[in-house]
């Protein structure tokens, strides 16, 4: 029997191009039928190694969840950019490939998030997801998040509905 080693750590230049491969998978399993389809490859193909390498060079916070040799998802978070929620933290993005979905991986990358926020001393957090998106609404509800805004995006022409999820 083999152990499947899991790691949640601050992603690496060297991290890009997996980074971009699995956001590049999870995106198009999530939004597949939600966002147009050409936005949505548009949308992907801005995300490539370049993107992430840049990203990762200039600071950003995102965290990598490896999975033995395999970047298995990755998040980013930092300070809430919505200004008509009260909490002090945001989580970005954060996806997991749809093969490592479903066995608690996306929660353990959660609170890693949520943890790198309360070191910070950032008080609350926020998540914004499409309402079309039943399995990110049904994940942020289970780890216990509450339904706070409503806002919506435009992608390609077609304006759709998000929620933001809070934690205190």
């Amino acid at each position: 029997m083999s152990t499947l080693v899991i790691d949640i750590r601050p992603a690496r230049t060297s991290d890009a191009s997996a980074i971009a491969d699995a956001h590049d998978e999870a995106w198009r399993y999530a939004y597949r039928g939600i966002i147009p389809g050409r936005e949505l490859e548009r949308m992907i193909l801005r995300r490539g190694a370049a993107w992430w390498e840049s990203a990762i060079t200039r600071g950003s916070r995102i965290l990598v969840l490896v999975a033995g040799d395999d970047v298995a998802g990755y998040a980013s978070y930092g300070k809430n950019r919505a200004g008509i929620l009260p909490v002090k933290g945001e989580i970005y993005e954060l996806y997991v490939r749809p093969h490592f979905q479903g066995i608690g991986l996306g929660r353990k990358l959660f609170e890693a998030c949520r943890s790198e926020l309360a070191t910070r001393g950032v008080d609350g957090l926020a998540v914004w997801a499409l309402t079309d998106n039943d399995a990110a609404c049904d994940f942020y509800r289970a780890v216990g998040g509450t339904a706070a805004a409503r806002g919506s995006e435009s992608f390609g022409g077609v304006t759709l509905d998000k929620i933001a999820f809070t934690w205190a």
